[in-house]
């Protein structure tokens, strides 16, 4: 899940030739989730068409304040347009454009919305070299960055007129992580390192037999996906889970066993702010696990286990800045059970859950959960969408910090 998520951005595509870009960055910002809206100038439309643009944001493209051909057709309120955005992105933004919009110059649709938009602007210079370092142009980005736009850096590279130098337009992969950088910095867990463990692990009895349990991953999948959408960095240390991540910040550490998950854990516990470990790790794991299948000779079959480390309970025991969360999963004393546990794991919170609860527990979508704290404080919530529950978690956790 991307910081774009659910945003509403508003992209001016100006007369450049690199509005041919524009197409794939549109993609890329629908592909982050975000609303998108185009506004052009009428020049734009020799590079792109709307039709296209219009295609991959799934709204209309405005380029005029009102359609010529239509005599009746509704007036584009450029003012709605400029309340709407939660960002105005530019680009690519030409020497003419951006000149205009350093002098109050309201020629066209895009004009009107950028002197109307109340939210941040970005905009991506786009020029030839000369007309990049002349002064004109160097003092047209100190007043625009003096209003309070920002800059989308211009790359050094091969130029449409067979120049080499700067003013190519950023890539559009480098526009939308300059935006999501961009949006990150006013995020609550910005700077935060998190770690995340999830799912079950599985205990080899044999090279076919483990065992396990029937967690599916699903909750510490969604706490670290909020968290990453929240501004922090987040590592998510996962046993095996069919649960594919939507957010491609998450540094995703795959493993199978308690001694792999615990290993995983050790190698980057020291450096965390917050540690949410949401994992079902197995209790116990054979002794003397077979290389080769056991084959079905008898009745019965003995095998003799033995506990698997306590992650949890180690990690309440090194803990130092680490702000440290556990669950519970319990059928029966639920809440003396939570307590107990939160008391001897040495946690700044748990989280409760019972079997008991329609709706909560392993293979579900939803949970029902408690909080405890270290203070004795029980704040219980109702059944919901495990990525709510999250929400919850997180919000929590942010007011603690």
């Amino acid at each position: 899940m991307s910081v774009l998520k659910g945003k509403r951005i508003l992209l001016g595509v100006t007369a450049g030739i690199a509005a041919y870009k524009t197409a794939w960055l549109v993609r890329l910002l629908v592909k982050a989730d975000a609303e998108v809206r185009v506004v052009m100038t009428p020049a734009a439309k020799d590079f792109v068409t709307p039709l296209t643009l219009s295609t991959l944001s799934k709204n209309e493209v405005y380029s005029s304040f009102t359609n010529e051909e239509d005599e009746n057709a509704q007036w584009n309120n450029h003012v709605e347009l400029g309340l709407w955005a939660d960002y105005l992105l530019i680009a690519p933004a030409t020497a003419n454009t951006l000149a205009k919009m350093a002098t109050g110059v309201c020629d066209n649709l895009l004009l009107a919305v950028y002197l109307s938009a109340k939210c941040p602007v970005l905009y991506a210079p786009a020029m030839d070299l000369d007309m990049y370092k002349h002064p004109s142009t160097q003092n047209t980005f100190d007043t625009l960055n003096g209003f309070g736009n920002i800059q989308i850096p211009a790359a050094h590279g091969e130029l449409a007129s067979g120049l080499v130098g700067q003013g190519r337009m950023a890539e559009p992969e480098e526009i939308v992580s300059f935006l999501e950088e961009y949006i990150s910095q006013g995020l609550p867990l910005k700077g935060k390192r998190v770690l995340i463990t999830a799912g079950p692990t599985y205990e080899a009895i044999d090279p076919v037999r483990f065992v396990g349990n029937h967690s599916s991953g699903l909750m510490g999948y969604k706490i670290a996906e909020r968290a990453a959408a929240l501004g922090a960095e987040v590592t998510l240390v996962s046993g095996p889970s069919a649960i594919q991540l939507e957010n491609k910040r998450v540094n995703l550490i795959r493993v199978v066993s308690a001694a792999e998950m615990f290993d995983a854990v050790q190698s980057h516990y020291a450096k965390i702010d917050i540690g949410i470990f949401a994992a079902a790790v197995a209790d116990y794991r054979p002794i003397d696990p077979a290389q080769e299948k056991i084959k079905k000779t008898g009745d019965s079959l003995d095998i003799k286990l033995e506990k698997t480390q306590d992650i949890l309970g180690w990690a309440g025991s090194q803990k130092k800045q680490q702000y440290l969360v556990g669950f519970a999963l319990e059928t029966q004393n639920e809440l003396d059970n939570a307590k107990k546990k939160l008391e001897k794991k040495n946690l700044d919170l748990i989280i409760l859950n019972s079997l008991r609860d329609e709706g909560a527990g392993f293979k579900s979508k939803t949970n029902k959960v408690t909080f405890i704290d270290k203070n004795g404080a029980v704040l219980p919530f109702d059944l919901k969408d495990k990525a709510a529950v999250a929400v919850d978690i997180l919000d929590y956790i942010i007011k603690q910090q």
